[in-house]
């Protein structure tokens, strides 16, 4: 027994007994419930709000993303007065429905997304209508016994058909969602045809509606702020080469800063994108589906009817391996393998020179793709990038013969490379990190030089302007920089050779 008083309730007739629970205040059960609920909602808001700042931070970043979601408002709003007006209503025959799951079904993100959706959804209704049409034509002529029988043949074959071409890459890539819309059309008017009386006027019904959601999105993604495939797509392959660039800059600095070898203080400010590569590993499916797309649209801007996209492709395989290449450079760059400081001290002007001179041509071909212009100055880098690649492999095989490097300081003493005194001195497993590192950094050069063939392609196939000027409001890359002079004193435009 608890020793505490409990009051209970006794039923002489039925023998049994029931202890009293008191029940709680319902003053504080109230107050309680009236906290959880202000909790909740102050939750609710608070997530609210989030939502919100995080929804107006993308679409100031990109707007185009809340551009594209107007117009599908816009879209939908026209295409909806052909079912809230009589007279347009009854023009479809009541389908109107269809019109307004066609615009939601078809409008995309860009003009060529849209126009590729639309074309195969309106041909692949055509299509499927007229065979759907013909079949039941054809199956009424055999009478009332043979008709299910061809029509579950004719659907049975044509639709094992159609799947099994959706595999084919070239159908695939261009024509799957029209195969798709063929497939669905066909079934349900072979189908319904069986139980429906006018079917021809069904079939006309639904195309037309389909015509008419399809032309909605066309013309509202064309006329208003269009955003094109072949814009993002030529966008994408610039912002990756200067991404490339900026990887590349990073990571070799990045590698030198711990012995501050040289006297440039740029060196010692490794850049913070040094993941930025990672951006290019990850495209390859957005530029094949901008690529896709790209060449469903009409001439606009810059590009022709008949702009060679599959260029893009191809420069976005060789951009992928150059970042695999810094990828690997990356895993070779460990904090916790510590080189020899004077094997790093003798290969860092070197390293740093053709780093240099491969961003610059890296940065000259993200240049190239914005303007559309090629410039004598890619020539110049790439001539500076392949001399630096033969003066990093001269000191590369200088190593082992080197009398400096032969000699390794300890405590004041010299000894040879290799010799054991004391314990201490560089061992092989300590220099072959740095010599692997070296040997990365030549062979992006060479993959960033078949990268500058690729864009070279380009610009002839896509006819680049060809500018031998000094590119416009571009930083100087040479040791000769640039000095603003009143106008009578213009004729200095750098320091003279007797400095």
């Amino acid at each position: 027994m608890s020793g505490k008083l409990q009051w209970r309730i006794d039923n002489v007739a039925e023998g049994t007994s029931k202890a009293l629970v008191p029940e709680p205040p319902r003053l504080i059960s109230r107050v309680w419930a009236g906290i959880k609920c202000v909790l909740l909602l102050g939750w609710a808001i608070l997530a609210a709000a989030k939502f919100l700042e995080r929804a107006w931070k993308m679409g100031v970043a990109e707007p185009k993303k809340l551009i594209h979601g107007l117009k599908v408002g816009m879209a939908l709003s026209m295409v909806s007065l052909f079912y809230y007006m009589r007279p347009l209503y009854e023009g479809v025959g009541g389908n109107a429905m269809w019109a307004v799951m066609t615009v939601v079904v078809v409008f995309e993100y860009t003009v060529g997304a849209t126009l590729s959706k639309s074309i195969n959804r309106a041909t692949g209704t055509f299509l499927a209508g007229s065979l759907g049409v013909g079949v039941h034509w054809a199956a009424s002529q055999s009478g009332n016994v043979l008709e299910p029988i061809i029509v579950g043949i004719s659907v049975f074959l044509l639709a094992s058909a159609a799947t099994f071409s959706r595999f084919i890459p070239t159908v695939k890539a261009r024509f799957d969602y029209g195969a798709l819309i063929f497939i669905l059309t066909f079934s349900l008017v072979s189908v319904s045809g069986y139980r429906v009386e006018k079917l021809v006027e069904m079939a006309h019904q639904r195309l037309s509606t389909v015509v008419i959601g399809t032309s909605l999105c066309i013309i509202t993604s064309i006329l208003v702020c269009p955003i094109w495939a072949g814009d993002e797509l030529h966008s994408l392959t610039q912002r990756n080469l200067e991404k490339l660039a900026s990887s590349l800059d990073g990571l070799v600095a990045d590698y030198f800063k711990s012995g501050h070898y040289g006297d440039d203080s740029k060196e010692d400010n490794p850049s913070k994108n040094i993941q930025a590569y990672k951006c290019v590993l990850n495209s390859k499916a957005n530029e094949e589906s901008m690529a896709n797309f790209a060449r469903w649209e009409p001439a606009h801007g810059r590009f022709s009817f008949r702009h060679p996209w599959k260029e893009y492709l191809k420069i976005g395989a060789l951009m992928r391996n150059c970042a695999h290449c810094i990828e690997t450079l990356t895993g070779c760059i460990e904090p916790e393998v510590q080189e020899p400081e004077h094997l790093k001290r003798h290969l860092h002007n070197a390293c740093m020179t053709l780093c240099r001179h491969s961003s610059n041509v890296l940065k000259e071909l993200a240049l190239m793709m914005e303007t559309m212009t090629k410039y004598s100055e890619l020539d110049l880098s790439a001539g500076e990038m392949s001399f630096a690649v033969q003066e990093l492999q001269e000191a590369l095989r200088s190593l082992p013969t080197h009398p400096q490097l032969m000699l390794i300081p300890t405590d004041g003493n010299h000894r040879k490379l290799g010799s054991k005194v004391g314990g201490h001195g560089p061992r092989l497993l300590d220099v072959l990190p740095l010599v692997t590192v070296v040997s990365l950094l030549i062979e992006t050069a060479a993959r960033i030089e078949d990268l500058a063939d690729g864009v070279v392609e380009l610009s002839k196939k896509a006819d680049f302007k060809i500018q031998k000027e000094k590119k416009p409001n571009q930083d100087q890359k040479s040791d000769n920089h640039v000095i603003e002079f009143p106008d009578q004193y213009k004729t200095v435009k750098g320091p003279s050779s007797s400095d």
